[in-house]
């Protein structure tokens, strides 16, 4: 996973002239749970099929040029990242909506994770 090489992809999309803002979101494995627990371990799994069907509604939204997602598989521990999200358009308040809208579907549909 690399965020500046998702940002350089977004930068070689044949409509980026039409891009005013580019937001990027980095999920991060925390030591803590929700209601704070400590974590040692983090296993993640991706429905890959329902993360493409929810980038592709992104991309269809009014001013979304693009939007990328990394997801790390496996057993991981606090400190390592996640999840990338890239979200790319033309007017803040498209962008930002897309990539709140991005996060909280993947992580209600996309992936599954066990704390340890």
């Amino acid at each position: 996973m690399n965020l500046q090489e998702m940002i350089d992809k977004v930068k070689m999309h044949p409509d980026y002239p039409k891009v005013g803002m580019i937001l990027c979101h980095n999920g991060v494995v925390r030591s803590t749970s929700r209601d704070g627990r400590p974590v040692s371990e983090l296993t993640v799994r991706v429905n890959r099929q329902q993360l493409q069907l929810i980038t592709d509604d992104i991309r269809q939204r009014a001013g979304i040029i693009e939007v990328l997602v990394e997801i790390r598989e496996g057993k991981l521990y606090p400190g390592e990242d996640v999840m990338f999200v890239v979200v790319a358009g033309d007017f803040r308040e498209n962008v930002f909506a897309a990539l709140m809208d991005t996060v909280n579907r993947i992580k209600a549909d996309v992936t599954r994770k066990i704390e340890i």
